[in-house]
């Protein structure tokens, strides 16, 4: 006859079960890896346009005319004084040269303004990205070619800008997950002191990660998800974070069932089954807040959405199915040289977080005081507040195509090099081109291109880009020509594409920012069955992200020396802070509710903090010092991200989770569990798990 604890699910690390479980892990893990392949990126720019977005319609009419299949590649050139007589002529022998590159083999004269010469080079915008790094670095190294000494030649332009985008994830995929795993294993170093225990949690979501990407690969072939290098830098970010998150839980509570059990597949059911819930609550909020991505506007959010919330799958399933059956095959020799025996007492419980929590509990008031006053203080940081970076601004570290648009911009029209484009009928194409003339900005409104059916026309506003009056321009500029009788005019181009990305991003923060609430408060409240704990947990969560988004601003703009934060930041930065944030909570009260029946809420929940603030605190560390490693790509966009998460989950660990929540917890006393009971939340988990639950 089978021994109770060997049954079910707990046959998964039994004796004979733990070698099968690893077996079909290993092979499905093999197959993933060997057969996903590499994830298809979708180089149609009209993918990468908010869904609906009139300049994503305007990139897709000017497929349909030739020059519409085009990414020019701008060559500028500049010597201080003034180009020479020399500098001139050896501008002409490049375009002479660096035609029989561009598409088509022709190309126009170069432009002149002051001591700034423009070269435009039209290269086939179906180039793929390998093929057009290759072809812009040899533009850039034809014009530097013979050109005179102290004259400047720099490539910038659409084609500029994406080629370095690329180089700045060229084996960012490799980097990223060696500083990822290295950070991750010298804090489970430190938090285990073992030389060898944490080498299986890490092998464990290692495997899990590059099983995540791996099936995110696949579904961007399948369904035609759109992915970037960023987006499966954040998946993997958040497959390590969360999914070690969880595996620090099971294996605190794995040791502490190992002073209960001599058998260590008894004490590992033990642990699956007290720490199961919590941590299945826990990734049920991240994964389902994930999922409300999918409502987005911008196609970067929704892949981040799905991407991230296959990762967190991913790494709950190998946390709570892989890792239990790898950890019973070496037994207590695997915590040594601090393996648990069976019946020693807990060190938790008489522990610093002991002391710290009879430390608040003796003085609510005044820490829920000091922490709110603190909360509040860092949220006002966030004063002054700007969103939205430029094409420009959008690198840590200055590249080519950056430098030579600045150079572009001394003499040539702010936006000279990113026009916006009209598309209109033919037969209206005149009155198109007077009404867009007719705007307060004054464009210069050139016809470029006709066709019989559509005709394109380009107006260069003359205004800063990225600029409140650049975008207004917009938008009397969409409202002439829309106005025009059966013109069917659009306006996209640059400008254009990044107006629509800052009202899709507005219009995701309203929409999306209350769903993932309503996620969070859903999840609490069918874990707690308790309307007070959810709403104070929710509350506590969005006050710890006020206070790591003002802390945060403050920094960028006067430490970093960021213009502004990008679109993408806020929304992705509160998901991403708050679903993860409310883990530790859950991990907290989650316990609270099984010491309350036998202690009463007040000194509930000062044992649960001494039991849990320990694994708390380590995972809490080991998050945030995760998300910081995306500060290793020069992009603004993730290193912000990275710092406000970062900030925000120690802000969580240290304040919220240690000091705030006790400090409320003990004032609410047993409403805190209204409308339930403390009795009845925990008694019957008590009863089912008799002799299991930890003393």
């Amino acid at each position: 006859m089978r021994r109770p604890e060997h049954r079910g699910w707990a046959a998964l690390w039994g004796a004979r079960g733990k070698w099968v479980t690893l077996a079909v892990a290993l092979l499905l893990s093999a197959l993933a890896l060997a057969f996903g392949g590499a994830a298809a990126v979708n180089t149609d720019p009209a993918a990468a346009l908010p869904k609906g977005a009139e300049s994503a319609t305007v990139t897709r009419l000017s497929r349909e005319l030739p020059s519409g299949q085009a990414l020019p590649a701008l060559v500028v050139y500049s010597r201080a004084g003034g180009l020479t007589e020399q500098d001139k002529a050896a501008i002409g022998a490049d375009a002479a040269r660096v035609a029989a590159l561009a598409m088509g083999g022709r190309m126009p004269p170069p432009v002149y303004a002051g001591d700034v010469a423009l070269l435009t080079v039209p290269l086939s915008g179906t180039l793929p990205i390998a093929e057009l790094t290759g072809t812009v670095g040899e533009i850039r190294a034809e014009v530097r070619d013979g050109l005179p000494s102290g004259a400047r030649a720099e490539v910038t332009g659409g084609a500029g800008f994406k080629v370095d985008l690329a180089a700045v994830f060229q084996d960012a995929d490799l980097t990223l997950l060696a500083v990822t795993a290295g950070v991750v294993a010298l804090l489970l170093l430190i938090t285990y002191r073992s030389p060898w225990l944490w080498l299986v949690p890490l092998s464990v979501i290692g495997l899990a990660d590059q099983v995540a990407a791996k099936v995110v690969a696949i579904l961007t072939r399948v369904t035609g998800l759109t992915v970037d290098d960023s987006t499966l830098g954040i998946t993997s970010v958040l497959v390590f974070g969360a999914g070690t998150n969880y595996a620090l839980l099971l294996i605190a509570r794995y040791r502490e069932q190992l002073r209960h059990h001599d058998d260590r597949h008894a004490a590992m059911t033990g642990a699956v089954r007290s720490a199961a819930p919590a941590i299945l609550a826990s990734s049920a909020t991240v994964t389902l807040a994930l999922a409300t991505l999918s409502f987005a506007a911008s196609p970067f959010t929704r892949g981040i959405g799905l991407a991230g919330a296959i990762g967190i799958v991913t790494a709950v399933a190998y946390a709570l199915l892989v890792l239990p059956a790898a950890m019973v095959i070496f037994g207590r020799g695997l915590f040594w040289p601090f393996a648990p025996k069976v019946g020693q007492d807990d060190p938790s419980r008489t522990g610093p977080w002991s002391r710290a929590g009879h430390f608040v509990a003796r003085r609510p008031v005044l820490m829920t005081v000091l922490s709110v006053g603190l909360l509040a203080v860092l949220a006002a940081g966030g004063i002054g507040l700007r969103s939205g970076l430029a094409q420009t601004e959008q690198f840590r570290d200055p590249v080519e195509a950056i430098a030579g648009q600045q150079t572009l911009s001394r003499a040539f029209p702010a936006d000279s090099g990113r026009p916006a484009v009209i598309i209109t009928g033919t037969a209206a194409a005149e009155q198109v081109r007077a009404a867009a003339a007719s705007i307060p900005a004054k464009p210069r409104v050139t016809i470029v291109e006709r066709t019989p059916r559509h005709t394109r026309v380009e107006a260069v506003l003359g205004l800063e880009p990225g600029t409140p009056e650049s975008f207004a321009a917009i938008r009397q500029l969409r409202a002439a020509v829309h106005a025009v009788p059966g013109a069917s005019a659009v306006v996209g181009g640059p400008e254009a594409s990044d107006l629509d990305d800052r009202d899709a991003a507005a219009r995701d923060q309203r929409l999306i920012i209350p769903l993932v609430l309503g996620v969070v408060l859903l999840v609490l409240l069918v874990l707690l069955r308790s309307l007070v704990a959810a709403v104070t947990l929710v509350l506590t969560v969005v006050a710890s992200f006020a206070a790591a988004f003002g802390a945060s601003w403050f920094a960028f703009t006067h430490f970093f020396g960021f213009p502004a934060l990008d679109l993408d930041v806020p929304l992705l930065s509160f998901l991403f802070l708050v679903a993860l944030g409310v883990d530790y909570n859950i991990f907290l009260t989650t316990r609270a509710r099984e010491e309350t029946p036998r202690l009463g809420t007040r000194q509930g929940i000062v044992a649960a903090l001494a039991v849990t603030g320990g694994v708390i605190t380590s995972a809490g560390v080991l998050l945030a010092a995760v998300f910081a490693v995306l500060g290793v790509l020069p992009l603004i966009t993730l290193t912000q991200i990275g710092v406000i998460v970062g900030f925000g989950v120690l802000l969580d660990t240290l304040l919220v989770r240690s000091v705030l929540v006790p400090a409320l917890v003990t004032l609410l006393g047993d409403r805190f569990w209204w409308p339930g009971t403390p009795q009845a939340a925990a008694g019957d988990a008590e009863q089912k798990e008799a002799g299991l639950a930890y003393r």
